[in-house]
């Protein structure tokens, strides 16, 4: 750890009462995975229904009653492909989608005796887990001399360049990281994806052949939109959200540095997922998070599990306002996080030394609507603050010339059905692109769906030439 970080002034967390071994114990799988037998037992609790409502919930969608019975059958193989057909990232999509509030909130089960739905995303980990082909299940096409260049390997430019792949194009994904699988390998709670996960789902995507990626390519930076397009028979735009949103309190950033003792929860939980050691990480004794989405529980949470005394999660309105899932709420809590609503960060309150020691908030309620300040204060003493306030869109990403023309929709790139941009030949998807519920899976969706506008558009140009 360098004395520029945030939080170098913390002791380490192997210096708490957990140590090494502890430490491991408490960022091992969430959810254990089922084994066999339960697969087949929890498989057959399916109806396997005609229209059913767990496939129309899916945002890849996945034909899941199929790959079910598949399980039932013993026919291991035959549900993982029907799952990656439609969602090449299944795995991980298993493990981290909110399947509570998607495909598993709709099942017909709810409403039966039980009130149980069937465990879909269990039952997918475990299809994909368990699957053994001889060789990778998809094959590539031959080759049709088209050139795609993607931009970004997460979920949505990997998604793209699959289904391309598929289609007999050759595809060369631009990414800025050392590593690829942007938020499945950077941005998600390591109990979420363990043992090196969205790297071995990666390898096996890379295993259709035709797909390339280099790395250290950032657009805006030494990558423009208009070489790319030069270069390329299309252009796919998977840029994520790059920059965490700021809470524009005076004391947030000293002369340029950032304060010590408050960082973006994105930036904490990146060192999180790439540490070997977890001792060696910087650990808050009492520590507070903003936040009411998934991020903002994920660093609570492992907060708690690195061994602080203290944590606690604030929101400027109510529970059922808060975007994470009653799931991931309900995870907070068992882990010790303290959920405080109704309260916004007023002031950073600051040490002699100009380092955090707390965070004063104001109180607020609803009113027509609008939320205000009630006039009362509270003051939650800290070591270290996490902000998980949002991502946005990294503007400088599209400050060449070409990418500058753009046609923006909010802070996103605005894009039609077929998720193409406003310049032809330009394609976008996942967390950039408006329409969007910052759902890895949604990401994988729009990749898919991109990859398939983008192999007709080039062939119907072919067609006409």
């Amino acid at each position: 750890m360098t004395h520029s970080h945030p939080l170098s002034h913390l002791p380490h967390a192997a210096d708490s009462r957990d140590a090494g071994a502890a430490l491991e114990a408490g960022f091992s799988d969430l959810h254990p995975p089922l084994t066999s037998r339960q697969a087949i037992i929890e498989s057959q609790r399916c109806l396997y229904c005609y229209d059913a409502p767990c496939i129309q919930a899916c945002p890849s969608d996945i034909d899941i009653p199929r790959f079910i019975r598949e399980i039932s059958e013993d026919n291991i193989n035959g549900a993982a492909q029907t799952i990656l057909e439609q969602n090449i990232l299944g795995g991980s999509c298993a493990r981290v989608c909110p399947t509570e509030i998607l495909c598993e909130q709709s099942c017909v089960r709810n409403h039966h005796e039980e009130c149980q739905p069937v465990l879909i995303g269990l039952l997918q980990r475990h299809a994909i887990d368990h699957m053994d082909f001889d060789g990778h299940p998809f094959t590539r096409a031959a080759d049709t001399g088209k050139h795609i260049a993607v931009v970004g390997a997460g979920p949505a430019g990997l998604s793209c360049a699959h289904r391309l792949a598929t289609h007999g194009h050759r595809v060369t994904i631009f990414e800025a990281e050392p590593k690829p699988g942007g938020l499945n390998e950077y941005g998600i709670a390591r109990y979420k994806l363990t043992d090196d996960y969205a790297q071995q789902e990666i390898d096996f995507l890379l295993e259709i052949g035709g797909i390339e990626i280099r790395h250290g390519q950032r657009l805006g930076d030494n990558l423009t939109l208009e070489a790319l397009q030069a270069e390329h028979d299309a252009v796919f735009l998977g840029l994520g959200l790059g920059a965490s949103r700021r809470l524009g309190l005076t004391g947030e950033e000293a002369s340029g540095v950032a304060t010590p003792g408050l960082m973006p929860a994105t930036e904490y939980i990146r060192e999180l997922r790439q540490v070997s050691d977890l001792g060696e990480l910087p650990l808050a004794r009492r520590c507070v998070v903003i936040g009411a989405g998934n991020t903002a529980i994920d660093m609570a949470v492992q907060m708690a599990r690195l061994g602080a005394d203290d944590v606690t999660l604030v929101y400027r309105r109510g529970v059922e306002a808060m975007s994470a899932t009653g799931h991931e709420q309900d995870i907070a809590r068992a882990n010790g996080v303290r959920i405080v609503t109704w309260a916004t960060p007023d002031e950073i309150l600051l040490d002699d030394q100009g380092r955090v020691a707390g965070m004063r908030f104001a109180r607020t309620q609803e009113q027509d609507g609008r939320l205000v300040n009630t006039g009362e204060t509270l003051e939650l003493a800290a070591d270290a603050v996490f902000t998980a306030i949002g991502q946005t869109f990294a503007a400088d990403s599209l400050s060449d010339t070409r990418a500058a023309r753009l046609e923006p929709e909010g802070d996103r790139i605005h894009v039609d059905g077929q998720l193409r941009t406003s310049l032809p030949g330009v394609y976008a998807g996942g967390d950039c692109v408006a329409p969007g519920q910052d759902l890895t899976v949604q990401a994988v969706q729009h990749g898919k769906l991109a990859a398939q506008a983008i192999h007709q558009d080039l062939m119907a140009r072919q067609e006409v030439a």
